[in-house]
């Protein structure tokens, strides 16, 4: 990996279904208005470091 790569920041590969999940839902989520499925798309979303539980743990919020 080049020093250039590392500067310009790591890249994080999402499936079709987690980009249509990000342009669908935005920046903050309520947990409770998702589905099962959703919340599973969500939780995988949260552990990539997209998004990131808030503090009362019901909603999640997009990371810039």
């Amino acid at each position: 990996m080049k020093i250039d790569q590392l500067l310009s920041g790591v890249k994080v590969v999402t499936t079709n279904e987690e980009k249509e999940f990000i342009n669908h839902f935005g920046d903050d989520i309520f947990v409770s208005m998702l589905d099962e499925h959703q919340q599973w798309v969500a939780q995988n979303l949260v552990r990539k470091g997209i998004y990131s539980l808030s503090k009362d743990r019901h909603s999640i919020i997009k990371n810039d």
